[in-house]
């Protein structure tokens, strides 16, 4: 390691090769850019190229139109329970730091990134400090200070605010140092401290506006769907559901930027007709999660006005059991975590839907470059890739299973037990790879003796935050339900917390809890805990392999294809994109060609 970074500084290795080596030593990103800020390396000089070179002056840009066919509902970042609603939120309110495609951190709203070398970083793994840039304000023009970090982390920890962010603040506390510093403090040392303030759960919103809607106020405030915050683009008018304009902010806190002088984000219609609308007709700039069959991305890129671009992260498509019964009621609520669902109990009926995912077919057939077939439920970053595990897919070897289990077909050749027949429903969004997913499973389910019911949700309803509505994923009134989990860190901790019981989404929490599989483990709640504190890299690693496979043991959880971020854009469109953060994390540094 030291040979690396002697050559490293003396420029015998780039950085980038620098980072791929100590991935492959099993360092994290963060710790990895520390290892280099003491190198004498800049954190931020990874994305010099990949920035671009910087503009001769604010706005001429002209529009910018996006596409994304999931229409964001909401703008406030810490209800943003879907891709589309968190994107939608980062035009306007920004983190401290951001990731880059690379795995490193940028900052944003921080002076710098904090390292040992500058003292952001304490020695004991129990602190880190963070600087705002000076002179940064919101929209309306008031200055942004530490106190508004304070607020965020009162705001999103308060159980009583529900919100999707409060695992990134629950558990530290924050301190004002001066009106431009603030002190995140551990309770234990703590090897993954870029997670509050940080990439998409840690934008910040203004304590002057939100202040008086804290606690059980909180969706009553009027900025959650007016934003006032610190991004590149001002807010201009939204209607939930389908468009969102925003306008050049001229007093945006980096120079000569943004590029564009007005921004569209229009929602609704399907991911066909996204790409057809960017890379045939050019319509549009960019088309967001193009969930469109391989071979018509591939016919709609012939035309030359746009490309396709994949970039591989951790996102993976998963397939989840219901471990509640969603159709019996416990003091009103349905797939309630004290109840046990009838059937999926069975370890054998579980093994058998296992063993009825074909995906391979999934991956040659409906994904192709946009969903590699994948056993696993973490596969990036490189350093915590377990082995692939057997792909096995066998109707004749579940119907082997179900029978051995005393699961009997009966004159309609549905299998049945105690009273209990095999037939379940199988949720997920409307878009055609998930349709032919569903045809397929319940396809082979079938001849396994169990009926698959399919139903298909619009996007903006199965992903809406809206507490009141029963189809939304996170109350998971289904036996079978599927959809993409997004990895928006170098990092797993984030990604993992997802399974641990305390995360478990129910009415308590507003359906705001990340484990909305309703599964449970003590094994895996704590080797988490355990990872949370270990500050040696290897054998952290370690313990996320085997918190990947309690969940592939259990079979509540079946992984299906890996989800590369798959975006088109115009051929003159410079957009800067990365796989560990939002789509529209860095919309700042979005330009055109020769502009």
């Amino acid at each position: 390691m030291r040979r690396l970074l002697d050559q490293l500084r003396g420029g015998a290795v780039t950085r980038r090769d620098a980072m791929r080596r100590l991935a492959a030593m099993g360092l994290a990103a963060p710790l990895a850019t520390q290892l280099m800020a003491l190198a004498g390396v800049s954190p931020a000089s990874a994305q010099a190229n990949a920035l671009g070179p910087e503009p001769a002056r604010r706005g001429g840009g002209g529009a910018l139109k996006l596409l994304y066919w999931q229409a964001p509902t909401l703008l406030n970042p810490h209800f943003a329970t879907g891709a589309t609603n968190q994107d939608a939120s980062r035009i306007f309110y920004e983190p401290l730091a951001g990731w880059a495609a690379d795995g490193t951190l940028l900052p944003v709203l921080a002076a710098e990134i904090p390292t040992l070398a500058n003292g952001g970083l304490a020695p004991d793994g129990r602190s880190v400090t963070w600087r705002l840039k000076p002179g940064v304000r919101w929209h309306d023009g008031a200055p942004l200070t530490a106190d508004d970090l304070v607020f965020n982390w009162e705001y999103a920890r308060n159980p009583a605010t529900a919100a999707v962010t409060a695992g990134s603040y629950r558990d530290v506390e924050v301190v004002k140092v001066d009106d431009l510093t603030v002190r995140v403090e551990f309770r234990q040392p703590t090897p993954f401290w870029a997670e509050t303030f940080v990439g998409s759960r840690g934008l910040i919103i203004p304590k002057h506006l939100f202040e008086r809607y804290t606690g059980a106020a909180s969706r009553d405030a009027p900025a959650n769907l007016r934003p006032v915050g610190t991004g590149a683009y001002r807010f201009v008018s939204f209607a939930p559901g389908d468009v969102l304009h925003a306008s050049l902010n001229p007093d945006y806190h980096l120079p000569n930027r943004p590029f564009f002088d007005t921004l569209e984000v229009k929602g609704g219609g399907d991911a066909t007709s996204a790409a057809r609308a960017v890379l045939q007709t050019g319509d549009y700039d960019f088309a967001w999660n193009l969930a469109v069959e391989d071979d018509i991305l591939r016919r709609l890129e012939a035309a030359g006005r746009g490309r396709v671009v994949f970039i591989e992260g951790g996102d993976i498509e998963l397939l989840h059991l219901n471990p509640t019964d969603p159709n019996r009621e416990v003091e009103g609520e349905r797939s309630h975590p004290a109840t046990t669902h009838p059937a999926l109990a069975d370890p054998a009926v579980r093994q058998a839907i296992g063993l009825l995912v074909d995906r391979d077919s999934l991956e040659q057939f409906i994904y192709g470059r946009g969903g590699p077939a994948t056993g696993n439920v973490l596969n990036n970053p490189p350093r915590f890739r377990p082995p692939q595990p057997p792909r096995a897919f066998s109707v004749e070897r579940a119907n082997e299973v179900l029978e051995a289990a005393g699961w009997r077909r009966g004159a309609d050749g549905i299998r049945a037990k105690d009273g209990v027949r095999l037939r379940f429903v199988l949720q997920t969004s409307v878009n055609a790879p998930r349709q032919r997913t569903q045809a397929l499973i319940k396809a082979a389910a079938l001849r396994a003796g169990i009926d698959v019911e399919v139903k298909a949700v619009a996007a903006t309803v199965f992903f809406s935050s809206d507490v009141a509505n029963p189809d939304t994923y996170t109350k998971f009134y289904a036996d079978l339900q599927m959809f993409t989990t997004v990895m928006t860190q170098a990092d797993p901790q984030r990604f993992m917390n997802q399974f641990v019981s305390w995360e478990m989404a129910s009415r308590a929490n507003r359906w705001q809890g990340r484990n909305v599989f309703r599964w449970r483990s003590a094994d895996y709640d704590r080797l988490f805990r355990e990872a949370e504190g270990e500050l040696d890299p290897i054998r952290r690693a370690a313990l996320f392999l085997r918190m990947n496979e309690l969940v592939l043991a259990d079979g509540y959880v079946i992984p299906l294809v890996g989800r590369p971020r798959v975006n088109a854009h115009a051929n003159t469109l410079r957009p800067v994109l990365s796989a560990w953060d939002n789509t529209l994390w860095l919309l700042s540094h979005w330009g055109r060609q020769g502009g």
